[in-house]
């Protein structure tokens, strides 16, 4: 039997960065894992943990060493391995050498493709305290830090200063470097409650000793379920209901060792102020849960946390409040100075901030905007004067103090300003809906004319960055060209919209005037969209071949091609389906290798067989015409599946490449016809079995 021990790995530092913490945590123990994987070492258990203070890994049931193995080396083929008078070559002497051993010991290894030297060596396996430490070296080096730091006069590197380090692999400590430290066994307690060494006799213990003897809570996930209970209950004893985010509870957790509530309040005179205003000052600068009552309300309450406990806790209230009055006092102002100016007196002051060096000013991205939305609306016969006044309006907010302050209310300032300013509802809904859908996952614009901006905005940003030839490459997209896509086509998608993709991006690339090849730039954003919609497709749940046999058409309307790939995926479950796809593979197949023209028109065909072929494809032809009309694809395929016994029957019976030069044009053009049929919808030829 297998021997096994749990194995403990802890790194303290100075407090770590709260929006990365969770991702540096998982990266180590992925790095842990992906070590002892290679080094094959099984275990059956694996967690991370993490606190303000520290990264630690527990894996369970860690094998204590590797298994012993029979390593084969290939060496040189045999002609290779000797001299012509018999004796042993330079590679094959070379290959004993690298070996460690000497040629009289070397085989031969014989297979069906050849004959070879080789060397069958038994390794034993190392034992577990030997690999763990470079197995952690190497998991930390490959850490996702952005910036790392040095300290002291040390020439090591890390995200924050480091200060001990335990390495427990059952009972025994791992003694080894990491970073500069001597791994052993003791471990630290919270800060300020116990700031003592606690000695760990086996990672078992690990968590109930820090919080028992440290009062830490080691478990992230653990921190974030108290400190959501503590908050609703907290704002529970102030009739209200806890507004909590998850980026936010993430990150208060990850601030926390000892999370400890604490209720404050704020002058109610704030609450006149757009409600996202105060929950971006409360949740971003202050890191507090606002509390709404029932109807969704804000209250003059928020909701903070304490990494202590407190024998003073009003004074940790009364900080919170002084610290956060002067905050939504900024944001009133900001409220209050903003509305003096209309938001179309901001138009002109959108000159003054580039957008791209080739592109031009924001200014005159709002202007090209304005001509694609005008254009998307009359092809979908949507309001032109909302759509246009939404572009030209769209940046302004850009130019108020309140944007300029939170960022992130880009977009719904816009949308209360112009409500305002007087503004039609759908006008200053689209304001805000520009940036729909604004993550991944989240509703795309629910107004026609926020689709239409939407729709807009991104194919501007799309076709104008790709004409500047700023193409994004691997992991480098500044400026959120894939989102933008897959924006583009969920919108158009998710809300019905029949627009044309090519088209778009031809007229949008009119509107550039420096110098570019037209053509090619439209030919790779097309190209571009549509390999997000493959992505789109596979989420869905489509295989790639369904997405092949329609991408095979090129269909330019996403809303057109996903009507069709529903179609492909319902007829697959066909019975008829399989038999379908090959004879069209057949078919695709023979009128290529053909070098016989098929004729114009079928007249000479004899076989009882072709005969009824011939008059099914037709009937299925008049058939289908109206439903393609409709587009109803998944009713074509189903009339087409009806094709399947004449069609087997036919190949059964019928050579289509005959002496016969007339008679076999004439096959072709009944080949011919039913290509261009299935071809009507897909290329189901591409389908796999």
């Amino acid at each position: 039997m297998t021997e096994t021990q749990h194995l403990l790995f802890e790194l303290g530092s100075e407090e770590l960065p709260p929006k990365t913490l969770l991702k540096l945590s998982n990266a180590l123990l992925d790095g842990i894992i992906a070590g002892l994987k290679t080094a094959d070492l099984s275990f059956t258990a694996s967690k991370a943990l993490a606190t303000p203070r520290r990264l630690a890994v527990l894996i369970e049931n860690l094998q204590t060493a590797q298994p012993d193995k029979t390593v084969e080396k290939r060496g040189p083929a045999i002609q290779a391995a000797f001299a012509p008078d018999g004796s042993p070559s330079k590679a094959a002497l070379g290959f004993a050498t690298s070996c460690g051993t000497s040629f009289d010991q070397l085989e031969r290894l014989k297979t069906d493709k050849g004959e070879w030297l080789s060397y069958t060596q038994a390794v034993k396996g190392q034992t577990t305290a030997e690999i763990i430490p470079d197995i952690i070296r190497a998991a930390i080096a490959a850490l996702p830090i952005a910036k790392r730091m040095r300290w002291g006069s040390f020439a090591t590197e890390f995200v924050r200063p480091v200060h001990w380090a335990v390495l427990l692999f059952g009972d025994k400590v791992i003694a080894t470097e990491i970073l500069g430290l001597t791994t052993g066994n003791s471990t630290l307690g919270h800060r300020f409650h116990a700031p003592q060494a606690i000695a760990l006799s086996k990672p078992d213990d690990y968590q109930a000793a820090l919080l028992d003897q440290g009062k830490v809570i080691a478990d992230i996930e653990q921190r974030k379920a108290i400190i959501r209970e503590k908050a609703e209950q907290a704002a529970a004893k102030v009739g209200g209901i806890a507004h909590i985010e998850e980026d936010l509870l993430e990150e208060i957790a990850a601030l926390n060792e000892w999370p400890v509530p604490v209720t404050g309040n704020f002058d109610p005179r704030f609450l006149a102020l757009p409600a996202e205003v105060l929950i971006t000052t409360m949740q971003t600068n202050q890191k507090y849960f606002p509390v709404k009552n029932a109807d969704g309300g804000l209250l003059a309450h928020f909701i903070t946390f304490s990494n202590i406990e407190s024998t003073r806790p009003e004074s940790i209230q009364h900080g919170n409040e002084r610290v956060v009055t002067p905050r939504l006092a900024d944001a009133e102002f900001f409220w209050n100075q903003d509305r003096k100016q209309m938001l179309a007196d901001r138009v002109d002051s959108l000159k003054t901030i580039v957008f791209q060096e080739k592109l031009g000013t924001v200014y005159e991205k709002s202007e090209r905007v304005a001509k694609l939305a005008e254009r998307i609306a009359t092809q979908l016969n949507a309001d032109v004067e909302h759509a246009t006044r939404a572009a030209l309006l769209a940046k302004t907010d850009l130019m108020t103090n309140m944007v300029g302050e939170f960022g992130n209310l880009q977009g719904l300032m816009g949308r209360y300003y112009a409500l305002v300013e007087g503004e039609a509802p759908e006008v200053a809904w689209a304001l805000e809906e520009q940036y729909f859908p604004k993550q991944s996952g989240s509703e795309t614009a629910p107004s026609t004319t926020g689709q239409i901006l939407a729709i807009a905005e991104k194919l501007d940003t799309l076709t104008g960055i790709f004409s500047a030839g700023l193409i994004p490459t691997g992991d480098k997209d500044p400026y959120a060209l894939r989102r933008a896509a897959l924006g583009t086509l969920r919108t158009m998608v998710e809300n019905n919209l029949s627009l044309n993709i090519p088209e778009l991006c031809a007229f949008a690339l009119t509107q550039f005037a420096h110098d570019f090849d037209k053509a090619a730039t439209q030919t790779a954003v097309v190209e571009f969209i549509f390999d997000r919609l493959k992505g789109y497709c596979l989420d869905k749940g489509y295989s790639a071949d369904e997405f092949d046999a329609v991408m095979a058409l090129a269909p330019a309307e996403p809303l057109d091609f996903m009507q069709r790939i529903a179609a492909v995926k319902a007829f697959r479950q066909l019975p008829e389906a399989e038999s379908l796809a090959a004879a069209n593979k057949r078919i695709r197949n023979i009128l290529k290798k053909s070098d016989t023209r098929p004729a114009d028109s079928v007249e000479a065909l004899i076989e009882p067989q072709e005969i009824r072929l011939l008059a099914a494809a037709q009937q299925s032809a008049r058939d289908i015409l109206p439903l393609l009309a409709q587009r109803d694809y998944q009713a074509t395929l189903n009339r087409l599946a009806g094709l399947r016994n004449d069609v087997d029957a036919f190949f059964d019976h019928v050579m289509v490449m005959c002496e016969n030069p007339a008679l076999r044009a004439d096959r072709l053009a009944l080949l011919n016809m039913l290509s261009e049929q299935f071809l009507t919808c897909a290329d189901i030829s591409r389908l796999q079995p």
